[in-house]
C-alpha cells in the first residue's frame, strides 16, 4: 500500500480519490486514514496501540461515514484511550448489548427461567407461575426486547391486574417477573431489574375476610344432617362427609387418587391392626415445595373409622377409576370444584357455611375441647393436621415424628364427635347396612 501526503483530508480529497490496481491509503491527523480498495470502497480506519500491541480500529464506510463522523468517531476513541480503555473492545461490547437487546425478549428470558426453576416448584404452582406470565405478561411485553423494557412499563402491566380487583395476584406476578429480571441481569441479558422497587408502589391488599364457617359442635352436626338430607348426586354427599371428617383443603379432597390411600383393608375382613392413612402428594398441596408438610413434602392424614366406612362405600362406585370423586360427566376429571358448595347453599348454609369451612370447625372445636380436657399441645397437632407448617424448621421435623399418634386419636375424637346420629356411609348412599 502507497501512502498519501501527510496533510489533512477535506471533503474534495475523499471524493476524488479513484481506484488503483492495489489498496491504498490517505492520511488524516491523529492516526485516522482512508483505505481505498482496489474495488473503489472507501473505508475509514484508526491505528492505535494498546497494552503494548498494533491494533486498527474500523469506523465504517464513505459516504455513509462521513468525514465528520469519522474524525468524531476518532475523538472518542482516543478519550477511552487516555480512559485506559480499549476502544475495539468498547465497540464490540456495545455491539453484543444491542445485538442482546434486539433479539432476546422479556419472553424468551421468562421461559428460560422458568425451565431454571419449574423443578424447584410443586406442579400446580408452576403451572400457575406459567399461566399467569401467558395471561397476564407476555401479551404486554412479551416480544419487547428485555433490556429495553422500564419499571414505568412493568408498572401499568401491574396496576391494571390489580384495577380488574386482583390485588395479591398482582403482587405474585411482580414477583414472578422481578425473578425473570434477575435472572437477565446474572446471565448478561439486562442491566438491572425494574419490578424490584415496584413492591412499595403496589397497593395494599386489604385483610383477608374469614371463610363462613358454623364452629360449635351442635351447628356443625346440623350442617351435615341438613346436606346429607338434601337431594344431591351420592358422590357430592360422600365428598361433603369426607370433607368434614379429614378437614383437608376442598380442592385437595376433589384430586383424591385411590392409590393414595395406605393401609387401608379393602377387603373388608377386619384382621390388623391396620393404620390407614390419605397420603396426599406434595405436588397437590398449597404453597412451595418448602412449606409442603412432612416426609418430603407430603400431607399425611390419618383416617378415622368413620372415614374408611365411607371410602369401602365409594370404592364400589368409583374404584375402578383412578379418582375417588370424578366429575359425575367426565369419569376422569375432578368433581367440579362447585358441587360441594351448591349442596351446602341448596341445604339452606348460603353465606354461612361454605366447604372450606369444615377447616374452621375442626379446629375451633377440637382447640377448645383440647383446654376442656386439659391438653394444650394439642394446638400445635391440631395445626400440622391442617398443614399449617411451624416456621421453624427443626421444630416441624420434631413435630411430625412425635404427634402422629396423637394425631390419629385426634382424627378418631372428630369424627364421633361429628358422626353422632350419622348413618354409615352404605346406609346413605342405599345400599344394605354393614355391622
Amino acid at each position: 500500500m502507497v501512502s498519501g501526503d501527510m496533510v489533512a483530508l477535506n471533503d474534495a480529497k475523499v471524493k476524488a480519490a479513484k481506484p488503483l490496481d492495489r489498496d491504498y491509503k490517505l492520511a488524516d491527523s491523529g492516526q485516522l486514514y482512508l483505505m481505498v480498495t482496489r474495488k473503489g470502497t472507501k473505508l475509514w480506519r484508526m491505528n492505535y496501540r494498546f497494552a503494548g500491541k498494533q491494533k486498527t480500529l474500523a469506523f465504517g464506510a464513505y459516504p455513509v461515514v462521513t468525514l465528520t463522523m469519522a474524525r468524531e468517531r476518532r475523538d472518542e476513541a482516543k478519550r477511552l484511550l487516555l480512559a485506559g480503555q480499549d476502544p475495539a473492545e468498547t465497540k464490540r461490547q456495545a455491539a453484543e448489548r444491542h445485538r442482546l437487546e434486539q433479539g432476546t425478549t422479556f419472553e424468551q428470558v421468562a421461559r428460560e427461567w422458568y425451565a431454571k426453576n419449574v423443578d424447584r416448584w410443586a406442579e400446580r404452582h408452576a403451572d400457575d407461575v406459567i399461566r399467569s406470565l401467558e395471561r397476564d405478561i407476555f401479551p404486554h411485553f412479551g416480544d419487547e426486547p428485555i433490556a429495553r423494557i422500564s419499571a414505568q412499563r412493568v408498572l401499568k402491566v401491574l396496576e391494571g391486574i390489580e384495577n380488574r380487583g386482583s390485588i395479591e395476584t398482582a403482587k405474585r406476578i411482580r414477583q414472578r417477573v422481578s425473578g425473570v429480571f434477575a435472572y437477565g441481569v446474572a446471565t448478561g441479558l439486562c442491566e438491572n431489574d425494574p419490578a424490584a422497587p415496584l413492591r412499595k408502589a403496589l397497593r395494599h391488599k386489604p385483610p383477608a375476610k374469614r371463610q363462613p364457617a358454623v364452629t360449635d359442635l351442635a351447628g356443625a352436626r346440623e350442617v351435615l344432617a341438613r346436606a346429607e338430607s338434601t337431594p344431591s348426586h351420592i358422590v357430592t354427599k360422600l365428598g361433603l362427609r369426607l370433607l368434614a371428617l379429614t378437614a383437608v383443603r376442598p380442592g385437595e379432597l376433589r384430586g383424591a387418587r385411590w392409590d393414595e390411600f395406605e393401609d387401608v383393608d379393602w377387603t373388608g375382613q377386619r384382621f390388623g391392626p391396620f393404620r390407614p392413612i390419605w397420603r396426599i402428594p406434595a405436588a397437590r398441596m398449597k404453597g412451595t415445595l418448602a412449606r409442603k408438610g412432612e416426609d418430603g413434602g407430603d400431607h399425611l392424614v390419618p383416617l378415622s373409622h368413620q372415614a374408611v366406612d365411607l371410602l369401602m362405600a365409594m370404592r364400589s362406585v368409583t374404584g375402578r377409576l383412578p379418582l375417588v370423586f370424578p366429575n359425575m360427566r367426565h369419569g376422569h376429571q375432578p368433581m367440579s370444584e362447585n358441587a360441594i358448595g351448591y349442596l351446602l347453599n341448596r341445604a339452606g348454609y348460603h353465606g354461612r357455611h361454605v366447604p372450606h369451612g369444615w377447616r374452621a370447625a375442626f379446629s375451633t372445636i377440637m382447640n377448645e375441647r383440647a383446654k376442656q380436657i386439659g391438653r394444650p399441645d394439642d394446638r400445635a397437632v391440631i395445626d400440622l393436621m391442617l398443614a399449617h407448617v411451624p416456621k421453624d424448621k427443626v421444630e416441624s421435623a420434631y413435630n411430625r415424628a412425635a404427634f402422629m399418634e396423637r394425631r390419629r386419636q385426634i382424627a378418631q375424637e372428630w369424627a364421633d364427635l361429628l358422626m353422632v346420629g350419622r348413618p354409615g356411609a352404605a346406609e346413605l348412599m342405599g345400599l344394605p347396612y354393614r355391622d
